[in-house]
């Protein structure tokens, strides 16, 4: 009986065996993968990463060699651990975090252990990585940066995070990805394809060779290279305007959307990024939130546009009917609705006419012609729509479709707006007039402001900025070459123009004219506020400039936003006459005004939260400021109010 019993036995788990082998081998659905083979191991091949070319064909960014020390947690083996810690100059402590956390990321996958060696180090590790089992070296390409400007466009890469890795399986731990400006943007043309050797162990867990002679194994594809549409030069030169001050610089070719600059100050030097000290560099830049050296002021920053906004208030009466250009204002010095004045203004001649009305940015005439505007209709919504969807025709109030990640959509505030803020039909014109010049719940980034200049000087259409010229072997997308058009008809903008034209002739740009250049242009200033522990504390006002040139035809548009930078004329407005002198002729005839541009800082303004002196309000002290090198509890930078009392709180 147990001679039987045991006979049935071998046979019952001999046939359990050849079931389960006959169903793996014919009926298993379930495809085999090398990567879950134990006896398997990938060892991946990182291809070069594509270059970036400026416009002009410079090189701006290359590679250079590094090698990352990897570990498998399950295959190490006992190893001196000493030898092996000052091999790799770290600590016994990092040693032993290190490896947990490889090992709690996967005990029979890769981890990176030590990123980045040196040549020198890997050259000395090299010659001893046979003592320490689980333990290779992985070679991958980092950036090699030949430029020390356009960190916010040119970006970085860094080491994926785990939600990357669960998002797209294409990458695995230690693998570099592009974190920002077009190294992520365009991530997949410059990243190539990995290449994979198949790598047979044996039961020993040693290496034996390739899986199968290498009859899966596949090559790297190199990314592509890229040329992008900035002009390195002029891109340099923006930066160096802004030496100590903050801002952005935002220039567009007219013709196409290219973005020929785009300057967000402060800055920094991009090779601060590269290499084994990324991570503590980038730490001191993202906790500097005075500052902000990686907020792209050019992208990101929503300012109130201040006077430029007036030529949209300009066309958008002219399509409505609601003026012409021989209709004119008179200017007491500002605009009075009764016996209370809604807005300031600055000496000169009266009355003016649409014309001297840019020219000279009078505040009084466009507070009559927004009024008109939005009294035109009986259901004052109705009539804010109506603004509303004109000025978003010029790229206002959304974002724009451009090819870098970062970016705010700006404001262009509609009936809906304001029915929330005073309930529907209990508000009219008087309630947002300070939207007639560039203020009150208006805002816009420095590159929709270039893009409205654009617009202009187009005579009613623009391209979608973007930054990418050409891809190596591809072309750029349709969107990018398709023109959108305003909702401003053609023939509207001829005065408009010609108003731009004179503000350099005889307005408030008037000290500023190049020669042998036709510039149309805007001045701007727009309010400064922050709050400071939730009080509304007055600083010295934004500088704000834009313009294109040539008057017909033109090639470079641009918008110049300088913080605390007094008015208009006074910094963005020199700073753009020189870019655009910069980019269309190369050399600087008005030395005068770079010299003064970089002789004149307005670090001191950026200090006067923190000078320990009383901030006034109409002269009267508000709050007492904390000691010199203590930051106050709670700034909200950049705050702009209206200076109508009027203005929602929202």
């Amino acid at each position: 009986m147990r001679k039987l019993l045991l006979l049935l036995t071998v046979i019952i788990v001999g046939l359990l065996f050849i079931t389960r082998l006959f169903y793996l081998q014919v009926y298993n659905k379930e495809v085999y993968s090398l990567y879950d083979d134990n006896a398997i191991r990938p060892v991946y091949n990182y291809p070069k990463r594509g270059y970036v070319y400026d416009r002009n064909g410079t090189l701006l960014v290359a590679n250079q060699p590094s090698y990352d020390v990897m570990v498998i947690p399950r295959e190490v083996e006992p190893l001196d651990t000493l030898e092996f810690c000052n091999l790799l100059k770290i600590t016994k402590e990092d040693f032993i975090k290190t490896y947990n956390k490889a090992n709690n990321y996967s005990p029979r996958l890769p981890s990176v252990f030590v990123p980045q060696l040196s040549k020198k180090d890997y050259a000395v590790l090299q010659e001893k990585m046979r003592k320490f089992d689980g333990f290779y070296i992985q070679k991958r390409s980092l950036r090699d940066y030949q430029t020390t400007i356009g960190a916010n466009v040119l970006g970085d890469i860094g080491e994926v995070n785990r939600r990357i890795i669960s998002n797209d399986p294409y990458y695995k731990m230690g693998d570099l990805i592009g974190k920002q400006g077009v190294e992520i943007s365009y991530e997949k043309i410059l990243r190539g394809v990995k290449g994979i050797n198949f790598i047979q162990k044996d039961r020993f867990n040693k290496n034996i060779g390739p899986y199968k002679e290498g009859k899966f194994d596949t090559l790297p594809q190199p990314g592509k290279d890229i040329t992008i549409t900035i002009d390195s030069e002029l891109q340099q030169y923006g930066e160096l305007l802004m030496t100590n001050k903050r801002g952005g610089i935002v220039a567009i070719d007219p013709s196409n959307g290219e973005i020929l600059a785009l300057v967000s100050a402060p800055s920094y030097n991009p090779n601060i990024l590269v290499g084994r000290g990324r991570s503590k560099n980038f730490t001191k830049l993202f906790r500097d939130s005075i500052a902000k050296p990686l907020f792209d002021r050019g992208l990101q920053a929503q300012y109130p546009p201040g006077s430029p906004f007036k030529v949209i208030n300009a066309l958008i009466a002219l399509q409505e009917g609601v003026v012409e250009t021989t209709d004119k204002f008179t200017c007491r010095m500002g605009y009075y609705y009764g016996s209370r004045k809604l807005t300031g203004c600055h000496h000169h001649k009266s009355p003016v006419d649409m014309n001297k009305g840019i020219a000279q940015s009078c505040n009084a005439y466009f507070v009559n012609v927004y009024r008109r505007i939005i009294d035109n209709s009986d259901d004052a919504g109705d009539a804010m729509n109506t603004w509303a969807n004109h000025a978003k025709s010029f790229g206002l109030g959304d974002f724009l479709g451009y090819d870098l990640q970062v970016g705010r959509p700006g404001r262009i505030p509609d009936g809906d707006y304001y029915d929330r803020a005073y309930g529907d039909n209990r508000w009219g014109s008087t309630y947002n007039v300070s939207n007639a010049i560039g203020q009150g719940e208006v805002e816009a980034t420095p590159i929709q402001l270039a893009n409205m200049a654009a617009a202009i000087g187009n005579r009613g259409y623009f391209y979608t900025p973007h930054i990418i010229k050409a891809i190596e072997g591809d072309t750029i997308p349709s969107k990018y070459t398709t023109p959108k058009y305003t909702t401003i008809d053609k023939r509207h903008f001829e005065p408009v123009v010609e108003g731009m034209f004179d503000v350099y002739n005889d307005g408030t740009a008037s000290t500023l004219r190049i020669p042998g250049i036709d510039i149309c242009g805007k001045t701007g200033t727009a309010e400064n506020f922050m709050k400071i522990d939730g009080v509304k504390t007055q600083l010295t006002d934004h500088s704000i400039f834009v313009a294109f040139a040539p008057k017909d035809n033109p090639k470079i548009a641009i918008a110049v936003f300088v913080e605390n930078g007094y008015w208009g004329s006074r910094f963005a407005g020199r700073m753009a006459s020189l870019m655009i002198e910069k980019y269309l002729k190369g050399d600087i005839t008005r030395t005068d005004m770079e010299h003064w541009i970089l002789t004149h800082s307005l670090e001191n303004e950026y200090a006067k939260p923190y000078s320990g002196e009383p901030f006034k309000i109409n002269g009267e002290t508000t709050l007492q400021i904390v000691e010199k090198v203590q930051a106050p509890k709670n700034i909200d930078y950049n705050y702009s109010i209206s200076t109508n009392s009027n203005k929602p709180n929202l």
